[in-house]
């Protein structure tokens, strides 16, 4: 069975699990890290809306929510991922990230064996102009090939707030 461990930012729409999916022809086997939104990142993921030419989505940034408020909305996007890597056929476990993201991901990939790393993010223009997204730092830890997909946001795929009110 050829192990993945996927990270993510948001809920994994339909195209993107089969996109993981279908990436190697054998058995996948995932395990999924979600990083909650940190207030931290809050400027950057303004910048990079604002390149992307999302004025709108940079408007509404701060009404995001983020530390403690936003574990609850990333676990239930972990579990709707997770589920539907399953339905789609694949093993898959995962967790919450709590600390600083490439540890956890150093760990889990020396502990499960993984063959490969897939970072699965939304664009970070600036980050990544910087060699300081997850890929590119994560390509110096691992030990692993690490592959960069960005996220797609199917519309009538997942929306946070349906899953909230279950």
């Amino acid at each position: 069975m050829f192990t993945s461990v996927l990270m993510i930012e948001q809920p994994l729409s339909a195209t993107d699990v089969d996109f993981v999916t279908t990436l190697h022809d054998d058995d996948m086997s995932f395990v999924v890290l979600m990083q909650p939104r940190g207030a931290e990142d809050r400027l950057l993921r303004a910048i990079d809306d604002v390149a992307l030419g999302e004025l709108e989505r940079a408007v509404h940034e701060a009404d995001e929510p983020e530390g403690e408020q936003a574990v609850r909305p990333a676990a239930l996007a972990l579990e709707h991922s997770l589920r539907s890597l399953r339905d789609a056929g694949c093993e898959a476990v995962g967790q919450l990230i709590e600390g600083h993201p490439l540890d956890l991901l150093r760990s889990v990939v020396e502990q499960t064996h993984a063959d490969e790393v897939i970072v699965l993010t939304a664009p970070h223009l600036v980050e990544e102009f910087f060699h300081r997204d997850w890929a590119s730092r994560a390509r110096h830890k691992v030990g692993v090939p690490v592959l960069k997909l960005y996220a797609h946001n199917d519309e009538e795929d997942y929306a946070l707030g349906d899953v909230q009110e279950q």
